[in-house]
Formats: C-alpha cells, structure tokens, sequence
C-alpha cells in the first residue's frame, strides 16, 4: 500500500490544504499463497472518503479493503464544514469535493474518471457529504454510502438567532447551510437536490444507507429512507443493532464496499 499525503493550493478554500491518497499498488512478491494480488487486476476504480464532525482525512481508512477490492481511497480534510458550500469566502467544501479534488485527481493521478469508477461513502456528517455530493454531482459519483447521516436539515431549518443544539450554536449552522429559514428549499437540502434531478430527468446515484438502531440519528436516516421511498428513488436502507461510533461503521463499510465493487 502507497500512502501519499497531496498538498497544494485549493482554490475553493483560498489557502493551502492536504487530502491523503492510498493506493493498493505494490502488491508483495514474497507471499505465494496470494497470487491474485501479483497479476494486473486493471484500472483502479476511486473511493472518497469523507469523515464526521471534528474528524480529519486520516482518522477514517478503509486500508485491507482498498487493497482486497483495487480501489484507490482518498481521504479529504472538510473541516466543519459539513461538505457545504459556506456562506464565507473559502468555506467552499460542496465544491472542493465534487469538481476540485476529482478534477485535480484526474489530471494527476489518473484517477475518477467517470461516475462508474468514483464512488463516495461517509459517515455521521461525512454521510450527509455522500448524500449530498452524490446528488449535487451525480455525473461524477455513481454510487454513495452513507452511515449513520446527520441528516439535519429539518431540525435546522427551524434554528432560530441564539439557538442551537449541544453540537453548535446558530452560527455555525447558518455559516454552513445558509440562512436557516431557506435552507428547505436551498441546494443544502439532499431533498431538493433529489427532486431537481427527478424533473430534469437525469440519473441519480446508487445509494446505500446504514443506521444503528440505538444512533440519536436513527430518525432522521428514517425520515430520509421515507422521503426517497415517497418518490420512488431505488435505493438500499438498512437498519441493524448498533450505535454511533467506529464499530458500526467499520461493519458497514465491509458491506457497503462489498455493494459498490464486489
């Protein structure tokens, strides 16, 4: 496994930054008892990576699975910033993942170059990114995992000034979603980016959503898995025994990999 940390200028956050990129590309010679790994398995097709709030780009890697499936993973740093674009300058984090990085992986690496080889799987507010990345640019991901989504945007909609909850305050989430009382109808809803796809016609992403029955999110992944069955949007919803942390989501990552390139 190559382990490459990319620094450079990101444009959509006017400042430096750095994302992680492992490549399951030097594949040992010294274990014969595993002779797929040293045959050519082909082009690598691209996973994104996208981790929860106070979370970073190499807290959360999928390592044996790159390898097991011939997936490049890339893991971005978005901050806070729930993978939205913000209202401040250089709080783009909706643009920075779905046409920056995979325009700067293509031209580099190789790598996404098309829906059907780029896929993005998240968890907590990475799994609200994956639904929302992979609805506001369904020509670059073909299909999204989510885990355990902090699908909030019915609960921030109603966000009066001075409010907020035991995560953030008012600010953080205006600063995030827009102006609370748009969000609804805004293209920081997953709801309204599905259905502006609906009436254009245009293909949506494959979806996968996992939730723990014992997550303080359950509700919300619920409301989700409703809202899309309401609009006849195919996609897979499954609820298991677990809660909020790194045990569920490394049981559902195996899954959900295993659904998007097994």
């Amino acid at each position: 496994m190559a382990y490459i940390t990319v620094r450079y200028f990101s444009n959509c956050l006017r400042r430096q930054t750095a994302f992680e990129v492992f490549l399951p590309n030097d594949p040992r010679t010294d274990q014969p008892w595993e002779p797929e790994k040293k045959a050519d398995r082909g082009p690598m097709k691209t996973l994104f990576v996208l981790h929860g709030f106070s979370g970073s780009a190499w807290n959360w890697v999928p390592e044996h699975l790159a390898d097991k499936y011939n997936i490049a993973v890339v893991a971005p740093n978005g901050e806070n910033g729930f993978w939205l674009d913000g209202l401040s300058t250089g709080h783009r984090f909706g643009t920075l993942i779905g046409e920056e990085m995979p325009d700067y992986l293509k031209k580099t690496f190789g790598l996404a170059n098309s829906a059907e080889d780029t896929c993005v799987l998240g968890l907590s507010m990475g799994g609200f990114g994956a639904l929302h990345t992979g609805l506001a640019y369904p020509e670059r991901f073909g299909k999204v995992g989510a885990m355990s989504s902090a699908l909030i945007v019915h609960e921030v909609a109603g966000m009066k000034e001075g409010s907020g909850n035991g995560i953030a305050n008012y600010e953080y989430y205006r600063e995030c979603f827009g102006e609370p009382a748009n969000v609804l109808e805004s293209d920081s809803n997953p709801e309204t980016l599905a259905d502006k796809l609906l009436a254009e016609g245009k293909k949506l992403p494959d979806i996968y959503m996992s939730c723990g029955t014992e997550d303080f999110l359950l509700e919300q992944n619920r409301e989700f898995h409703r809202f899309l069955e309401s609009r006849g949007i195919a996609h897979e919803y499954i609820e298991s025994e677990g809660t909020h942390d790194m045990r569920f989501w490394g049981e559902y990552t195996e899954k959900i990999l295993a659904w998007m390139f097994g």
